[in-house]
């Protein structure tokens, strides 16, 4: 049985040395060489840092060195934490509180943009000095014989609703419970090649990550550049031969409405997996249209459960104006419906979701109180210590004994009487002609609905289909059209920024 990470990367690499294990649109490395690096780098770090089982942090691109430098703090015996290199001095002085971190692990490319930022009692370390030295596998494997299966791994953090981020601790035994899992469901084995579109300090960055560490894969890191423009991102992922993508649904959308997938044929493509945020059903059937033969997965999962903690593989066609269930609970994971009342929800009840099982995080970085607060002792069991996470979701199950998701317990607002679901006004919305994106934000101050929305058609025409489909007391107060819609570091829709600019549009 696994205890660490490290273990699966070093039985990958045995069976597979001279195989690549990731790319970039320039660059590869293989097993061999990914581990003779983070080896290296894990040696350095023992011989810089006395302490174990502390937090250092990547100031880093989504690039190969990034890679081996996780690795390499795990060698060490200590946990990472990824920074985005755009990240405001304050979120980043939030997070070197919050961690008590000492040392940053930069490269070349980005030190002075760090150094910048006049971080106080911060060692700064370069990659490119880290790798050049020689790899003590005494040392190494001292550091190995003392870990156990809960040792973090690294912790992520989320946007505090405060403003203030929480970082959630991840272990090593939730990431090999998870990526075993998505290993077994997903068929992925050492003939998988997974292209790459989610930044490594997003929870969704695990699944190709780690399952391709588990099972010999490859992974191509995809320029985000290419994002913007979806025939060379199109040209890329059948370049390098990409047959598994796990992208959020903007990016797929992206592509299908700019129509990308009519251009060029994509013979090796064979899974497409999707989750942080609702993906439109219009554009799945796009997706689907194009490439009927692939298998589509909608996964669902807060950070706070490794990344995902339910799924469904799609089995049947959607009108453009229905949801996606999110299917049923991963294996090693379950998911508990509660009521307000405390009480468990039957069939066609909405209640929170919350999760039980190995794949939960150990609770937020140095905040016992936030930690308390969201993972919880299971309302159904008073018979011993058990906790489950609170992930804040409303759901309920369909006839066919499917989860659907309904929206967020912050999306619910009470408007003219009435306790709405803003992902309903959305789907609705998402099943109208012209609509490419949308977004519906609740201004409190006015007590209006407003819709953003992407596309070809205009506000009043959206407005008056729209209302052949809302409820009167559904229907937004009023419709904004962008040219394009604003993004997150994530690839998500910025609904906080659409909110916060509401004057402006």
């Amino acid at each position: 049985m696994l205890k660490n990470v490290l273990e699966a990367l070093e039985k990958s690499s045995h069976q597979n040395e001279t195989k690549i294990i990731f790319g970039e649109s320039d660059k590869e490395i293989t097993y061999g060489d990914f581990v003779a690096h983070a080896k290296t780098i894990g040696t350095s770090l023992l011989q810089k840092i006395s302490e174990k089982r502390v937090p250092i942090m990547i100031w880093m691109d989504k690039t190969i060195d990034c890679l081996e430098t996780m690795m390499g703090v795990l060698y060490s015996g200590n946990f990472y934490t990824i920074v985005d290199t755009k990240s405001p001095k304050e979120r980043l002085q939030n997070m070197v509180e919050i961690l008590e971190c000492h040392t940053m692990i930069t490269n070349t490319k980005n030190l002075s943009k760090l150094e910048k930022l006049e971080l106080e009692g911060i060692q700064i370390l370069l990659y490119e000095d880290l790798v050049n030295n020689i790899i003590e596998e005494t040392i190494l494997q001292k550091v190995r014989e003392e870990q156990i299966d809960t040792d973090p791994a690294y912790v992520l953090f989320t946007s505090g609703s405060t403003g203030v981020p929480k970082g959630t601790v991840v272990n090593h035994r939730s990431i090999i419970a998870y990526t075993s899992w998505v290993e077994e469901t997903f068929h992925i084995d050492n003939n998988t090649i997974f292209g790459s579109q989610t930044p490594f300090y997003f929870s969704m960055s695990i699944l190709d990550v780690y399952t391709t560490i588990l099972t010999g894969a490859t992974l191509y890191i995809i320029p985000k550049m290419y994002f913007s423009f979806p025939i060379k991102l199109i040209e890329f992922v059948k370049e390098k031969r990409i047959n598994t993508i796990y992208w959020v649904p903007s990016a797929l959308c992206i592509v299908a409405n700019l129509g990308a997938l009519d251009e060029i044929d994509l013979p090796d493509l064979k899974k497409i997996l999707f989750a942080g945020e609702v993906m439109p059903v219009k554009q799945l059937n796009m997706w689907q249209d194009a490439l009927p033969t692939c298998m589509y997965a909608n996964l669902y999962g807060p950070t706070e459960t490794t990344d995902i903690c339910s799924y469904y593989i799609v089995n049947r066609k959607f009108q453009n104006n229905e949801t996606l269930p999110i299917g049923t609970h991963c294996n090693n994971c379950n998911l508990i419906l509660i009521k307000e009342d405390a009480t468990e929800a039957k069939q066609g009840e909405e209640g929170e979701i919350l999760v039980r099982g190995t794949f939960l995080a150990d609770g937020y970085y140095g905040n016992e109180k936030k930690t308390k607060e969201a993972f919880v002792q299971n309302p159904l069991n008073t018979k011993y210590p058990e906790l489950v996470y609170k992930t804040g979701d409303i759901g309920k199950y369909n006839d066919n004994g499917e989860l659907l998701y309904i929206s967020r317990k912050d999306y619910q607002i009470k408007h003219m009487g009435y306790r709405i679901e803003l992902g309903e006004i959305e789907k609705n919305i998402y099943g109208i002609d012209g609509i490419v994106l949308c977004a519906a934000i609740y201004e409190e101050q006015t007590d209006q609905i407003i819709v953003f929305y992407q596309g070809t058609i205009e506000e009043n025409n959206l407005a008056k289909q729209a209302s052949n489909k809302l409820l009167p007391y559904m229907r937004p107060n009023k419709y904004i059209k962008l040219e394009k819609m604003p993004y997150n570091a994530n690839g998500k829709i910025d609904r906080k920024q659409l909110k916060q600019n509401v004057t402006i549009y």
